[in-house]
């Protein structure tokens, strides 16, 4: 079984990169400032062109991973228009004023497509984790959750995911681990059924994101996944 990896893409060059180091996904985002903002949509018909691999889109326009019903307008618009543009599946993910998942507004976003889409890092910032994830459950069809399971990153948060994935099949497969995501992590999340992976700086030189995506460093991940899953998939 093949891990999916996932890249974080800033423009169409790092799609291009990406896709040439072996990843099946990338994430595309127009800042990443404050955990990420929405992109315009030329940018992602510009991507689109550049590559032929899975494209996803984050959809955020403020800070934090609220929203109200003045912001929905534009929203559903700019959702509508990633997918115009080329966009296989968004990346979404709101929490209502209690800090938990905001199922009214991700029901009516959801209404508007049939795209596949991934419920972002918001899910590390919920007051109840195990209350966010079985809400979850019940929205039509998200195919992944990013998490790190801490709000800092997956340093922090590794024995979360692994005990949850672990705990779990069907969360298991539908974790993409990620946030600051390392080559060591990956055995550990591997071993407890994980097998979908995002990664931000650790496939641009020196980890910055002024730097382009590194295609070879793209390369060396993708070899390190399928070979710690082919081996994990051995022993099973």
């Amino acid at each position: 079984m093949r891990g999916l990896l996932e890249v974080l893409a800033l423009h169409p060059a790092d799609a291009q990169r990406a896709e040439e180091g072996g990843a099946d996904r990338v994430v595309v985002v127009g800042s990443l400032d404050d955990d990420g903002y929405a992109p315009e949509p030329a940018l992602i018909e510009k991507v689109r062109d550049a590559t032929s691999i899975q494209l996803r889109v984050l959809l955020r326009l403020r800070t934090g991973f609220g929203t109200d019903g003045g912001e929905f307008t534009r929203l559903r618009g700019l959702a509508a228009a990633y997918v115009d543009a080329g966009a296989d599946g968004l990346v979404l993910g709101f929490l209502n004023g209690h800090s938990e998942v905001d199922t009214e507004v991700l029901g009516a976003l959801l209404e508007e497509g049939d795209w596949p889409w991934t419920f972002d890092r918001a899910i590390d910032q919920a007051l109840d984790t195990d209350r966010a994830w079985r809400a979850l459950r019940g929205l039509p069809r998200l195919d992944q959750v990013l998490t790190a399971g801490s709000a800092r990153d997956i340093e922090h948060g590794l024995d979360e995911v692994i005990t949850r994935a672990g705990a779990d099949p069907q969360v298991a497969r539908l974790i993409l681990a990620g946030g600051g995501l390392q080559p060591e992590h990956v055995p550990w999340l591997a071993r407890a059924g994980v097998r979908a992976f995002h990664i931000d700086t650790a496939v641009r030189p020196q980890s910055s994101l002024k730097a382009y995506v590194d295609a070879d460093l793209v390369h060396g991940w993708r070899s390190l996944i399928d070979s710690v899953i082919t081996r994990q998939e051995h022993r099973a």
